[in-house]
C-alpha cells in the first residue's frame, strides 16, 4: 500500500500524490535547499525558501515564482476529519527535536518574551533547514542547545516558563 499525501499550493491548487509518484520525481540537489527539477522535459530551478516542519508548510521559489505549499498525510487528514486541532488541547511548554540534526541558529535568549509564530531556532536535518516557530506567547525559560550542536530525536531544545 502506498502512502498518500494531499498537497495544497497557494490555497488554490490541490493535488493528491502517492509515494510512488514522488519517488519518480527527477530532482537533483544543487545547493543547500536548491534543486534542479526536470518535469516533462522542461527544466525548473527550485529553492525551499522557508519551512515550518511542525505545521508542514513550506515556501518554495520555482523559476522566480513564490509558492506556499502545505502537505498533509493520511494521519493529518484523519485528525482534521475527527475535528481535533493539534495544539488546542494542551499548552506547549517545550520544543523538542523531531529528528536528529544540527542546530544552525538560535534566535532567542533565556528570559526573552516571544509571541506566537516568532522564530526560535533553525535545525538542519535531512539536508533541509527547519525553522521552529513559537507555538504560543510566552517567556523562554531555558535553551538546552547552542548553535553548532548535534541533537538527537526527542532532545529538549527550548523550554517555556
Amino acid at each position: 500500500m502506498s502512502i498518500g499525501y494531499k498537497v495544497n499550493v497557494n490555497d488554490t491548487f490541490h493535488f493528491d500524490l502517492e509515494e510512488e509518484s514522488i519517488s519518480k520525481l527527477d530532482a537533483v540537489k544543487t545547493d543547500l535547499n536548491k534543486f534542479h527539477v526536470l518535469h516533462q522535459n522542461t527544466p525548473y530551478k527550485a529553492e525551499i525558501v522557508s519551512s515550518d516542519f511542525n505545521q508542514k508548510n513550506y515556501t518554495v521559489n520555482v523559476n522566480n515564482n513564490i509558492y506556499t505549499v502545505s502537505i498533509a498525510n493520511a494521519l493529518d487528514l484523519l485528525i482534521k476529519e475527527m475535528g481535533i486541532e493539534a495544539g488546542l488541547t494542551k499548552q506547549v511548554n517545550a520544543i523538542k527535536a523531531p529528528m536528529p540534526g544540527l542546530i544552525i541558529e538560535i534566535s532567542v535568549v533565556v528570559g526573552q518574551t516571544v509571541k506566537e509564530n516568532d522564530n526560535l531556532i533553525i535545525l538542519s536535518a535531512m539536508k533541509m533547514e527547519n525553522s521552529f516557530l513559537s507555538p504560543r506567547d510566552g517567556v523562554i525559560k531555558t535553551i538546552s542547545v547552542a548553535a553548532g550542536d548535534v541533537v538527537d530525536k526527542g532532545q529538549l531544545l527550548i523550554e517555556f516558563e
